[in-house]
């Protein structure tokens, strides 16, 4: 069942409003180029009791419907965090990148990957870039994620998407015929948290693009419900 987002398309100089409906989600882990950047995440996560992936890189499916542009999301408990990432988007024939936070639950992520990934909505900022108009100077876009924590604002993930794969060899792992699909949206994988993996109450998340100069920016707060049994 497909999920309609009210997103901005960015092509040349065209900002266009468009309704995409996605039909498929896609949560790509274990993404990085650096095999010992790839290590270091799976120990990091390892040391909160999340098993090993079977593959590197993996890639989990989750309900489009979970995929948000609000600014405010709901989450059972105070065990979740984001994660910045780019994210493709395949919509009419052609590619366009983005930015999320692949949200999740920490506590279930020891019980399933998988049903962790699941368990929360995931926050993508609502404009998006033609890929082509990147790809040129794709090594220069650098991600960054700040966090809210004792009141006070700190960076909570930085680097080049250098870290992981490049966008064409990722899609290539994921789809035999190297392309997606029409309809379907990618996340392709995140940095190493300062401070570690925790939970996050107030993430702000950023793609720039300093060829350009520009960026893709995006902030949400978390709800917490409470878990009574």
């Amino acid at each position: 069942m497909s999920h309609v987002l009210s997103l901005t398309l960015h092509g040349g100089s065209d900002a266009r409003p468009t309704e995409v409906a996605i039909d498929q989600a896609v949560i790509a882990g274990w993404t990085g180029r650096d095999p010992a950047a790839v290590e270091q995440h799976i120990k990091e996560l390892e040391a909160l009791g999340v098993k090993r992936p079977a593959t590197t890189p993996i890639f989990y499916r989750v309900a489009a419907a979970r995929l948000t542009t609000a600014d405010t999301i709901e989450a059972v408990g105070e065990a979740s965090g984001g994660e910045v990432e780019f994210v493709l988007l395949q919509h009419a024939g052609k590619l366009w990148v983005g930015a999320g936070s692949d949200h999740t639950d920490r506590e279930v992520e020891k019980y399933g990957v998988t049903v962790s990934k699941q368990m929360c909505e995931k926050p993508i900022a609502p404009l998006f870039w033609a890929y082509d108009e990147v790809a040129p100077h794709w090594d220069r876009l650098t991600l960054r994620a700040h966090v809210v924590e004792g009141g006070k604002r700190a960076l909570y993930q930085d680097g080049a998407v250098t870290a992981m794969m490049e966008p064409s060899a990722l899609i290539a792992r994921h789809a035999a015929d190297g392309r997606l699909g029409d309809g379907t949206l990618m996340f392709c994988g995140t940095l190493a948290a300062h401070g570690g993996v925790r939970a996050t109450a107030e993430f702000a998340f950023e793609l720039e693009d300093p060829v350009l100069g520009r960026k893709i920016a995006h902030a949400y707060r978390v709800r917490t419900l409470p878990i009574l049994g």
